[in-house]
């Protein structure tokens, strides 16, 4: 109103300053300051030799108001000249923002940006005073009804200003009492189980349950309609909410007011228009049956359904319509499904967009659509999948677009948003049973722009020193039949590992090829050779445990894999031997994974089967079978329950057998608490050297690294040929943390490892429970693990907190 006072009053005076008409011989602008001359030209209704009257004058004014560039405008005549005077409205230099936690600056000034509060835009009061009440009103929204914006002008040089906006958020309202009232057929406790909003603070993993915001509120009344149309209450209604705040702006006071009505059932399903499919067919589409309850949601996954199984025959805008027809006198319904298929459509040409590395065909291959035929949703979907599983993207996005033109073709444009594929990274880790972890690593998964995987990496830690190199074609075949190779070498120092007391040179090399069976299942075959250098250190074995200088002679036959050789020259010494193990062998695999997310999974499940043997010709003969499984339920929203089962067997099939025990003396355990299971003295059925071990921070989780099953006399792990894990999970989000790759589950893991199946005890098995958490940092994995036996033995090597991070190669 101010605004428009001052323009009246402007164009008053303004009117008797040109009171008289002249034909203007010239016009001359005075009070500009960034603004050119030219562009007020532009701006005003005349120009030199026009003639010039109070009405034109009024307007010249308005339209220089317009612009919002000028605070004040005045019209005056000097003989024959026109003579603008202006006073410009001076500009932003800076925009600052204070006391924002709940809305961040990203997020504001950008919009601020799009009102004209920006840094060189022109200062308007009234879009300030807009600014102010918008985040009043963004605020009161998110139940912050204590906040108060303040908007300071700070004037500068040159005919600028300084804003500077104060925020003081104040505390969000909680929910002091939320009450439904007109319930009759179910308590208040069942209506409220799936509301956001609660009274009570929680849990710590929930404790913003009980802060009030109006879109929560929104999606509980939503929550609540949906509780009764799917129990068959057609005529339920909110009949009105009221949300009350305390004096002091901290409590809120929610009613909800209902009528329920009556408990209407289906009496006929009907299916009506042109159905294409046979009328079975679909019926077995429909969650809802004569006689039974009414149900909103059922009746809208039927539709759903019938929209699905038409869209992937080609009938891409198949319209679905659920027509109930409600006998109110008998509570009964009628539902109808009029079906209109529309016009069949096919695909024209499938375009690829965004890939400026990645060749066409890398993309094309992964397509189940293909141009020509007709159109299927499902095909569609998968095929983005397959694409954004390649690992090369970081966004793919589908359209589809009708053809000018015709009613029965469509294009579908994919657009790919790429993203680095491969990497050079110099990192250091740590985990507890490796210690300081280096490595150094090249990975390109898409060798110029093919699709192939080229990798190099060398690692070093306290136990292990390793250095690969692999390849992998994943379309060696136009049929999808994947090719690799590697090679590989690594050092394993056993005894650091808990293993045993000896260390191991591995050298091996091998191929493989890959054959998908379907879009979920896959069949591995592989083959490779691999010589490994065992070296046995030399070592003290004391009489007396706690007499370390009391030595015994041991004599063991130094051909043996664990044996240890006496040398004469060295006065009790026990000198290393030296054995060097070739194996040969071939190795299958088939997968089955239907999981819908890679690193943390909330629904499907994995099945991985392998077996593997070291064939004739090897130094030791031998098989080794193998099967993991995984299985995702969600639960709600944001968290899920798994099981998961490993079982490893293995033996030999060649005569070897060693005697593992010393020749010169009694059985001795250098650990005096040591409870031991079993002893094994005879290394008969898999090798020792590929014996299964357990207990650790990805294994049973509690115990220490491969710490747990049969020991040798000297109470040191040696593994075995059977191994079983089985363990379960509840995964529930971390509070203010929306990272996929991050999670926090309560874990029960129960396993062991046996000398054999024979041997297995159930008495034997270990269990312990837990808190994990895992995070894909930068750096690579972070797992850390805070658990407890629940069943342990005395002299087992239990670890109440593990941890590894970095990448382990």
């Amino acid at each position: 109103m101010k605004r428009l006072c001052l323009l009246l009053i402007v164009l008053f005076v303004s009117g008797h300053a040109v009171g008289e008409s002249f034909r203007i011989g010239d016009i001359r602008v005075e009070g500009l300051q960034r603004i050119s001359e030219g562009n007020v030209f532009s701006f005003i209704p005349v120009e030199v030799g026009d003639q010039l009257t109070p009405a034109i004058g009024r307007s010249t004014i308005r339209d220089l108001y317009r612009t919002g560039f000028f605070s004040d405008i005045q019209l005056a005549r000097e003989n024959d000249t026109l003579v603008i005077t202006v006073q410009e409205r001076p500009a932003i230099a800076s925009v600052t923002i204070t006391g924002n936690r709940q809305i961040k600056n990203d997020d504001l000034m950008p919009a601020l940006a799009g009102i004209g509060i920006a840094e060189g835009e022109i200062f308007d009061q009234l879009s300030l005073d807009r600014v102010s009440q918008e985040l009043v009103r963004q605020y009161f929204g998110r139940g912050y009804y204590g906040v108060d914006v303040d908007t300071r002008i700070s004037e500068l040089a040159r005919n600028r200003v300084g804003l500077s906006i104060i925020i003081d958020e104040g505390d969000q309202a909680r929910i002091r009492h939320l009450n439904v009232v007109g319930n009759e057929s179910f308590s208040e406790d069942e209506l409220r189980e799936d509301f956001e909003s609660h009274t009570t603070r929680g849990l710590f993993f929930w404790r913003g349950r009980n802060q009030y915001t109006s879109e929560k509120l929104s999606g509980d009344l939503e929550a609540l309609r949906s509780f009764y149309l799917d129990r068959g209450f057609i005529d339920f209604a909110i009949e009105s909410t009221q949300v009350s705040i305390s004096p002091d702006k901290q409590d809120i006071f929610i009613t909800a007011n209902i009528r329920e009505g009556e408990v209407f059932t289906v009496s006929d399903v009907v299916l009506t228009g042109e159905l294409i499919l046979a009328e079975s067919t679909l019926r077995q589409l429909i969650m809802v049956q004569d006689g039974g309850r009414f149900s909103r949601s059922d009746i809208e996954q039927s539709v759903d359904n019938i929209s699905a199984i038409l869209a992937n025959i080609g009938y891409a805008f198949a319209n679905v319509n659920p027509v109930p027809r409600i006998d109110r006198d008998t509570n009964e319904v009628e539902i109808n499904f009029s079906i209109d298929p529309g016009q069949r459509v096919y695909v024209r040409r499938i375009e690829f967009q965004g890939n400026t590395q990645t060749k066409d065909e890398v993309l094309r291959r992964e397509m189940r659509q293909f141009e020509g035929g007709w159109f299927s949703q499902a095909a569609l979907d998968r095929s983005r999948l397959r694409i954004q599983r390649l690992g090369f993207f970081e966004n793919v996005n589908v359209e589809t677009n009708p053809v000018d033109g015709t009613e029965d073709q469509i294009d579908i444009v994919i657009s790919v948003e790429e993203q680095p594929s491969g990497s050079f990274q110099v990192g250091l880790g740590y985990s507890q049973i490796q210690g300081l972890i280096a490595s150094i690593s090249v990975e390109q998964d898409n060798f110029l722009g093919s699709g192939r995987r080229v990798g190099f990496s060398v690692s070093r830690s306290r136990i292990l020193t390793q250095a690969s190199l692999n390849y992998t074609n994943p379309f060696y075949t136009d049929d999808g039949v994947s090719r690799g190779f590697f090679l590989r070498y690594t050092e394993f120092d056993q005894g650091r590992a808990n293993i045993s007391s000896f260390s191991t040179s591995q050298a091996a090399a091998g191929v493989n090829y890959g054959f998908p069976i379907t879009e979920l299942s896959f069949l591995r075959f592989g083959a490779s050779a691999q010589r490994v250098d065992i070296n046995l250190p030399a070592v003290f074995v004391p009489e007396d445990p706690e007499d370390p200088d009391s030595n015994i002679v041991v004599r063991v036959p130094a051909d043996r894999p664990l044996g240890i050789s006496l040398d004469e020259d060295q006065d009790g010494f026990l000198s290393s031997s030296e054995r060097r193990v070739t194996t040969f062998r071939f190795d299958t695999t088939f997968s089955r994974d239907n999981r819908n997310h890679f690193l943390n999974p909330t629904r499907g499940s994995l099945n991985r089967l392998t077996a593997e043997i070291a064939v004739p010709g090897s130094s030791r003969e031998f098989y080794k079978l193998s099967y993991r499984g995984r299985k995702y339920w969600p639960i709600g929203r944001r968290m899920a329950f798994s099981l998961r089962g490993d079982v490893s067997y293995g033996d030999a099939y060649d005569s070897y057998d060693s005697d593992l025990g010393l020749e010169a003396v009694e059985p001795v355990r250098l650990a005096g608490n040591c409870q031991l299971d079993e002893i094994v003295t005879i290394d008969q059925g898999l090798p020792f050297y590929e014996h299964f071990f357990g207990g650790g921070v990805s294994d049973i989780r509690g115990f220490d690294d491969n710490s747990l099953g049969p020991k040798d006399q000297f109470c040191r792990s040696v593994g075995g040929d059977f191994k079983v894990v089985f363990g379960t999970e509840l995964a529930f989000p971390i509070p203010f943390v929306e990272a996929s790759g991050t999670r926090l589950a309560w874990f029960v893991d129960v396993g062991n490892v046996f000398r054999d199946v024979d041997t297995f005890d159930s008495d034997l098995l270990r269990a312990s429970t837990g808190i994990s958490l895992t995070w894909q940092a930068p750096i690579g994995p972070i797992i850390i693990n805070l658990a407890t036996p629940l069943r342990e033995r005395d002299g087992d090597d239990t670890q109440a907190l593990q941890f590894t991070f970095g990448q382990v190669f």
